[in-house]
């Protein structure tokens, strides 16, 4: 199996031992309580599912400006964006001090990690924005990715994680979520060797369905990986629940018994586009996929990027042996109506728009708030129905 990313094995920095984690938190009812963003929280996940391999803790200033800068750190490990507990204020936190990092996004604010500091380190208005414009390409505050980051405050506090828990991920994806540490341990249980991976924060339609077939063919792969973000998506974006449910009918109904996995991992969306591509390639390595999928428009929004500058940064700005993991560059795909068949754009230059089944966003969601299927070359009818019965649902 392919090997961790900058490692020879994972780095979970979950505290495996339940009676190890009962006297941490023991320990934590005395430290210092520090309620941490969305963000942070999803860090420590991440963390302690092993997919941040091979770093074992948060970054310090000198790490996230390097990282900025050239994608790797100030100790040269390559890493595409910063991992960060940023706090609005942090004036009682001292060098050496142990802290409990409290979880925003569950009731009662549980303990998530127990942070031993290694430092505390204000970021001036001119770092923000260097690292801002680094990772998400813009300064514009109506990105999404860029008004979550800008929120969570200027005072970096770096160090060491003892990870306690996986958030709500574990418990209300009980059957979907997985730490990178759990995927190897099923690969390798059902011997697979080239394994694609496909990343999704959506229902999956038509075309995504044929592109992973596409790609498990090309690549002679073993089987395929379905992962879905779990996190804080924008708002409109469908919720994971419902994409976990239409994925798993899709999968059921659409593709050879024991083909593809599915499962999920606990991380916010950053919206980063190019940066996040390459981020979401590391967390595949580490998970054990041999190949990922990058599409159209991979982890963007709106039009801060274009179609495939997220294919782009890997020939121009990540080190040929930075990763292990291998690119599958997926163009465009859609049903064409000329051949009864998905296909991509760019293997029929002979076909004109109109010869495709192609339906915006907005357009798929009115029929689907109408109660109204879209058509079977476009969505799967078993898939076209949950999604319909959750738009229903809002008016209701």
């Amino acid at each position: 199996m392919i090997k961790p990313h900058g490692a020879e094995a994972l780095t979970p920095l979950f505290v495996d031992s339940a009676a190890q984690r009962a006297e941490l938190l023991k320990e934590a009812e005395q430290l210092p309580q520090v309620l941490v963003s969305s963000a942070t929280a999803a860090n420590a996940a991440m963390l302690g599912g092993g997919y941040f391999t091979p770093l074992t803790g948060l970054m310090n200033k000198a790490d996230v400006l390097s990282v900025a800068r050239s994608m790797t750190t100030s100790e040269g490990v390559f890493f595409p964006v910063p991992v960060l507990n940023l706090l609005n204020e942090a004036a009682d936190l001292k060098q050496g001090q142990r802290i409990a990092l409290l979880d925003p996004n569950v009731e009662g604010h549980p303990v998530i990690a127990i942070q031993t500091v290694d430092a505390v380190e204000h970021l001036s208005e001119a770092d923000i924005e260097e690292i801002t414009h680094a990772v998400y390409g813009t300064l514009d505050a109506a990105h999404p990715g860029v008004a979550a980051f800008l929120a969570q405050g200027n005072m970096l506090v770096s160090g060491a994680l003892e990870v306690l828990n996986f958030s709500y991920f574990e418990t209300e994806f009980a059957d979907t979520f997985r730490t990178a540490v759990q995927i190897r341990a099923e690969i390798a249980e059902r011997g697979w060797q080239n394994v694609v991976a496909f990343q999704t924060r959506n229902p999956m339609h038509r075309a995504h369905e044929e592109l992973c077939k596409m790609a498990m063919q090309a690549t002679n792969a073993d089987g395929c990986i379905i992962h879905m973000l779990l996190g804080k998506l924008k708002t409109g974006d469908i919720p994971a629940d419902v994409r976990d449910a239409s994925i798993r009918e899709m999968v059921e109904h659409y593709f050879p018994a024991n083909s593809v996995m599915v499962s999920g991992y606990g991380f916010d969306m950053l919206y980063a586009g190019p940066r996040e591509a390459v981020l979401h390639a590391v967390f595949r390595q580490n998970m054990g996929a041999s190949h990922f999928i990058i599409g159209r428009d991979h982890a963007g929004v709106g039009d801060y990027y274009g179609a495939f500058d997220a294919q782009g940064i890997f020939d121009e700005q990540v080190p040929d042996d930075a990763l292990e993991i291998e690119i599958f560059n997926a163009d465009h795909t859609a049903y064409s109506k000329k051949l009864n068949q998905v296909v991509m754009m760019r293997d029929v230059p002979d076909h004109e728009f109109d010869d495709f089944v192609i339906l915006s966003g907005t357009r798929v969601r009115e029929l689907l708030g109408q109660g109204i299927a879209p058509p079977p070359e476009f969505s799967r009818p078993e898939v076209a129905q949950i999604l319909m019965d959750y738009y229903q649902s809002l008016d209701s």
